[in-house]
């Protein structure tokens, strides 16, 4: 399988209180791939590198073989915040995409956003977080792009709503296509992981296949997830 994401001896450094990322992966096509660890580990910084939002100090990212800004047209990204105005009605997200993206469409967005049951006349300031988390979520998987970037894409949902989610994620994304899935809900999500990435302090620590994971430790995701991270935690207690 071909990368479609790729980042060389990438490093950024954010001083001593903070620390450095230190990243060297790649992101295989036709892959949902999970990335995993606690609370500022870095990954939502290795999102923002992938997207070209932040700039590595050193090493190279590359999207497709090219540099972000000339291929962030490849990438379908849902950030853990909303970049719609409040104002905007789901009716004129869908136009804005249709204009900008020639790989979306208006009618699968609108099936997407009708199965979480919401009207696309109400303004996203009158929604819940869940409800923008989902309506934006509509918006990401009505493309069909080598690439789908999601942060924390049920942050801010019940558990009923989770499995909806999901089951949206799946049916919408296009099976050649990468993704990246960044989670702290381990435990719901896991099962449609491939492959996962578990970080810590900037780095990538394990990159392993879930089917390994489970026939070789005969664990899920999640008792792995707690398993090196408790390991980790009693090292540094030692």
């Amino acid at each position: 399988m071909n990368n479609v994401i790729e980042l060389n001896r990438v490093s950024k450094n954010y001083g001593s209180s903070r620390g450095v990322l230190d990243l060297n992966v790649g992101i295989a096509e036709g892959q949902i791939t999970g990335l995993l660890g606690p609370n500022g580990c870095g990954k939502t910084t290795l999102i923002k590198l992938i997207m070209g939002l932040l700039q590595p100090d050193t090493g190279e990212v590359r999207l497709a073989g090219k540099a972000p800004r000339e291929s962030l047209h490849l990438v379908s990204y849902l950030p853990e915040k909303t970049y719609l105005r409040d104002s905007i009605t789901m009716k004129e997200a869908f136009d804005v995409f249709t204009a900008f993206y020639v790989d979306f469409s208006v009618e699968r967005a609108r099936h997407i956003l009708s199965e979480f049951r919401i009207e696309e006349r109400i303004p996203l300031r009158n929604m819940s977080k869940g409800m923008q988390e989902k309506a934006q979520l509509s918006l990401v998987m009505g493309r069909e792009c080598p690439l789908y970037i999601l942060d924390e894409p049920m942050g801010g949902v019940d558990p009923l709503s989770r499995e909806t989610i999901l089951r949206e994620i799946l049916q919408n994304y296009h099976p050649g296509s990468a993704m990246l899935l960044s989670t702290h809900l381990v435990s719901e999500v896991e099962s449609i992981f491939e492959r996962v990435l578990f970080m810590d302090e900037g780095r990538i620590i394990e990159d392993v296949e879930v089917e390994k994971i489970r026939m070789e430790e005969n664990m899920s995701i999640d008792a792995y997830f707690r398993k090196i991270y408790k390991n980790k935690e009693n090292r540094h207690v030692g």
